[in-house]
C-alpha cells in the first residue's frame, strides 16, 4: 500500500509541476507562443521526462554492490544498458560522418539527408551482415564443436570458474557459447533473408497478377487470402511445424526447408495484399494503358511498368516483413520446432540458457548470458526498424 501511495503522490507532484511549468512559462515569456500554445498534456511529459532523467543519473551512480557484498543486479544491468546506448550513438554520429566525407556523390548526399536513428540502423545492418557473412573467420571455434568443460562461466577468469579459451562461457553440453552467437547470425538472419525474398517473390508476383487480371482469379486468390490471414500467424505455423516434424523424421535438414516454406507461405499473404493494393493503383495510369496498346505481354507490364513503380512501398514492407520472419524464427526455435542442433540459433541459445537468470543475484554476467542472444535478435529488429522509417519518410516526400 506503501508503494502504491508513492507512485500516486509522484504523479501528483509531477501534474503539478506541469501546471507550474506552462504558467512559469507563460509569465516568464510574456505569453509567448511556446508556452501559450502548449498543451497540458506536453507539459506534463516535461516534466515527467525531466524526473526520468534525473531517476536514472541517480541509479546510474548508486553502488554496483549492497552492504551485504551482494551484487546489486538492476544497477550493473542498468548500467550496461546506458553504456551501450551512449556507445551506440557515438558510433551512429560517427559513422554519419564518416560517410559524408567518403563515398560517392550520391552516397554522400543520402548521409547528409539521413537522420541520426538511420544512420545507427544502416550501421547496424552492416555488421549483422558482416558477421553472417565472414561467420566462419570470425568465430574462435565451429558451432558444432564440443569441448570436455561444461557450464564454464563469462568472463574468462579462472577464479571465478571461467575460461580465457571460452569468453562467453560454454553451454551445457560444453559449446563455446561466443562462437554459437556469431554462427547464429549466420544461420538465424541468413534463413530468415531467405524466407522474406521467397514470401515477397510468391506474394508479389500473384499480388501483381491479381491487380493486373482480375476477375475470378483475382476474387480466387482474395479469398484464400483472407482464410490464412484469419488465422493468428504465429500459432498456424506452429501447427504446420508440429505436422513437419512427423514427416522430416530423423532428417534435422528437412525440417529447416519446410520451416523455410511454411513461413513464406504464411508471410506472403500480407505481401499480397500490399502489392494488389498498390499494383490496383498503377494498373490504371496512362503509361499502363499505353503499354497495353502497345501489345506487351503479362510479363513486360508487371515487372518493366508495374514494379518499378511499387518499388518504394515494397522495399519498406521488405524491412518490416524481415522483421516477422526473423522473429517468428526465433520465436519457433525457442519452442524447439524452428532450426534443429547442430546449427547455432539465437532462439535455442535463450533457451537454453535461460535458466541462468536465476543466478542474477550473485552473478549479473552469468545472468547475461540469455540477454545476449536476446539482445542480438531486438538489437537487429530495432535497426531494421530505425531504416524502414525512414524509407517510409524518404518515400511519402515529406521534409524535416
Amino acid at each position: 500500500m506503501s508503494t502504491l501511495l508513492t507512485l500516486v503522490l509522484i504523479l501528483l507532484g509531477v501534474a503539478a509541476g506541469g501546471w507550474v511549468l506552462r504558467f512559469a512559462g507563460q509569465k516568464a515569456t510574456g505569453n509567448a507562443p511556446m508556452f501559450r500554445d502548449m498543451p497540458y498534456a506536453v507539459a506534463f511529459g516535461y516534466v515527467l521526462g525531466a524526473c526520468l532523467l534525473m531517476f536514472s543519473v541517480w541509479y546510474f551512480f548508486q553502488p554496483t554492490v549492497t552492504e551485504a557484498g551482494v551484487p546489486n543486479a538492476g544497477v550493473v544491468f542498468f548500467r550496461w544498458a546506458v553504456q551501450f546506448f551512449i556507445l551506440s550513438a557515438i558510433a551512429a554520429f560517427l559513422f554519419r560522418a564518416l560517410g559524408r566525407t567518403v563515398g560517392t556523390r550520391g552516397s554522400k548526399k543520402l548521409f547528409r539527408q539521413m537522420p541520426l536513428t538511420a544512420s545507427f540502423g544502416v550501421l547496424v545492418v552492416i555488421l549483422y551482415a558482416f558477421t553472417a557473412i565472414f561467420a566462419a573467420w570470425l568465430a574462435p571455434h565451429g558451432q558444432e564443436a564440443i569441448f570436455a568443460k561444461v557450464n564454464v562461466l563469462p568472463g574468462g577468469n579462472a577464479a571465478t570458474g571461467g575460461d580465457p579459451l571460452f569468453p562467453l562461457g560454454t553451454d551445457q553440453i560444453g559449446r563455446d557459447l561466443l562462437s554459437r552467437l556469431i554462427y547464429g547470425a549466420q544461420n538465424t538472419v541468413g534463413i530468415a533473408f531467405v524466407t522474406t525474398c521467397l514470401a515477397f517473390f510468391l506474394g508479389g508476383t500473384l499480388g501483381f497478377l491479381a491487380a493486373t487480371l482480375q476477375g475470378w482469379l483475382d476474387q480466387v486468390l482474395s479469398r484464400a487470402v483472407d482464410v490464412l490471414m484469419a488465422i493468428p500467424s504465429l500459432i498456424f505455423a506452429l501447427l504446420l511445424m508440429t505436422i513437419a516434424s512427423a514427416w522430416a523424421g530423423s532428417e534435422r535438414w528437412l525440417l529447416t526447408v519446410y520451416m523455410i516454406l511454411i513461413i513464406a507461405v504464411i508471410d506472403s499473404t500480407r505481401v499480397f495484399r500490399l502489392a494488389r493494393a498498390v499494383g490496383l493503383n498503377i494498373v490504371v495510369m496512362d503509361y499502363i494503358e499505353a503499354a497495353k496498346l502497345r501489345g506487351e505481354g503479362l510479363g513486360y507490364l508487371i515487372f518493366k511498368e508495374i514494379l518499378p513503380n511499387a518499388t518504394a512501398p515494397l522495399l519498406a514492407e521488405f524491412g518490416l516483413r524481415f522483421c516477422f520472419v526473423f522473429l517468428t524464427i526465433a520465436s519457433l526455435s525457442f519452442l524447439g520446432v524452428g532450426i534443429q542442433p547442430p546449427l547455432a540459433d539465437w532462439g535455442t541459445m535463450v533457451r537454453d540458457s535461460a535458466q541462468f537468470i536465476n543466478f542474477a543475484a550473485f552473478s549479473p554476467l552469468t545472468a547475461a548470458l540469455p540477454l545476449l542472444a536476446a539482445g542480438a535478435i531486438a538489437l537487429l529488429t530495432v535497426g531494421v526498424n530505425f531504416v524502414v522509417d525512414w524509407m517510409l519518410h524518404r518515400s511519402s516526400g515529406l521534409k524535416e
